[in-house]
């Protein structure tokens, strides 16, 4: 049977050139102006996924 991509995690994430995997992180929509402004830089950099999950992500895209 043929493997099925899970579409929902594919629109979140990205694979850069060297397989790794990048998210963006959560809790960017609202209640942003009660935290410092270091924490709101933080937030719109992008994060590579841990190396625990890395094994999940595999099994959900079948390209990787």
């Amino acid at each position: 049977m043929k493997l099925k991509t899970n579409k929902a995690l594919r629109k979140r994430i990205k694979v850069t050139g060297k397989k790794k995997i990048v998210i963006r992180s959560g809790g960017q929509n609202h209640f942003n102006a009660r935290e410092s402004g270091k924490v709101t830089r933080n937030k719109k950099r992008d994060k590579k996924i841990s190396t625990a999950n890395v094994k999940t992500v595999k099994k959900l895209l079948p390209y990787l």
